[in-house]
């Protein structure tokens, strides 16, 4: 999703050639993507019935959860819901950007994207992802603020504030994505225009590029990225400092125990969401293969997403039982 800027990292001191070089090559005007063209022919069928599985359960999975808080009448008409709505939105879209082009790329013999698709795709990818890290981040300061300002908090979690928050969460997202998509196609690419991924990887195509200022634009979004993503996890982590040390102080082992099942879907899916990408790109170097490197990233693009609602599902009890009055009546009518 959006911790592949990890990746740039690698490349921060590997200057491409000089610009007076770049002019011998012509402008690349699409690109090809490898994807899993390098895998066994055999294994493509079952890698996309997985992955299809996979992308349509992500889909289902939110959408139900989102049906489920907006037809429960009252009870799930709280900033926690409603954050949880924004996230799954936030969800199947980043889904959306990212895994069909590669589903219909691993039955097709014709790889190539547009530069305007790529670019299309790196914005999507990068704008919901970045509001999925902002909304996580959201969600911690909701419990931070019910679990260590209890009193306060119909105040401070208003309707309009939370409708406030996700507006800055998405906007957030949306200038992240809009940052990083400009400066990587204000490149000049040459040459070469294979990309050894299968969807627009910033890291692939900055590989790509050339020209003197490739360098520099590259130490600028790694600033832009890391800086968004790193605050929001520290912020996140200061949450759950405070929300801790409140439980602590609550004296009986039932209370405590209550209290911090309201945190447990969230911070599992924070647990889920970087513990995967870190995993990915913060092990350490090695002869790791190119089609490894390629099924390490699909457990944080395809993977982590369908985690999501069944996380939610089963570590949420409320939303849990929500569900299940929601299917009985639907379906006891007829069995009756």
């Amino acid at each position: 999703m959006n911790l592949d800027i990890l990746f740039l990292f690698a490349i921060v001191n590997k200057t491409p050639g000089a610009s007076s070089s770049a002019q011998n090559h012509s402008t690349v005007s699409e690109f090809i993507l490898i994807g899993f063209s390098n895998f066994p022919q055999q294994l493509l069928p079952t890698f996309f019935l997985l992955y299809l599985l996979m992308y349509l359960f992500t889909l289902l999975g939110n959408l139900l959860i989102m049906v489920t808080v907006w037809r429960e009448e009252h009870s799930l008409h709280t900033p926690m819901y409603l954050f949880l709505c924004a996230l799954s939105t936030s969800e199947i879209l980043f889904t959306v950007a990212v895994t069909p082009h590669m589903l219909v790329d691993m039955l097709s013999v014709h790889h190539s994207i547009s530069f305007m698709a790529c670019a299309s795709q790196m914005f999507f990818s990068f704008t919901f992802g970045y509001t999925h890290s902002f909304l996580l981040m959201v969600m911690g300061y909701d419990r931070y603020v019910a679990i260590c300002h209890p009193l306060r908090y119909s105040v401070l979690m208003s309707t309009h504030g939370c409708a406030r928050l996700v507006s800055w969460s998405w906007a957030g997202g949306s200038a992240v994505g809009m940052m990083v998509t400009l400066i990587i196609f204000h490149l000049t690419f040459c040459g070469s225009n294979v990309i050894q991924h299968f969807f627009c990887h910033v890291f692939s195509l900055l590989k790509l590029a050339c020209g003197d200022e490739t360098s520099s634009l590259t130490v600028v979004v790694i600033l832009v990225c890391v800086t968004a993503l790193m605050g929001c996890l520290f912020l996140i982590v200061l949450s759950y400092i405070f929300i801790v040390a409140a439980i602590l102080r609550i004296p009986s082992a039932e209370g405590r125990h209550k209290t911090f099942s309201t945190c447990v879907s969230h911070l599992t899916i924070v647990i889920v969401h970087y513990g995967f990408a870190s995993i990915i790109y913060l092990r350490p170097k090695g002869p790791h293969s190119r089609e490894s490197n390629m099924l390490m990233t699909t457990t944080y693009t395809v993977f982590t997403p369908f985690l999501s609602p069944i996380i939610f599902s089963l570590r949420n009890k409320e939303l849990k039982n929500a569900m299940k009055k929601s299917f009985h009546r639907k379906f006891s009518p007829l069995s009756s």
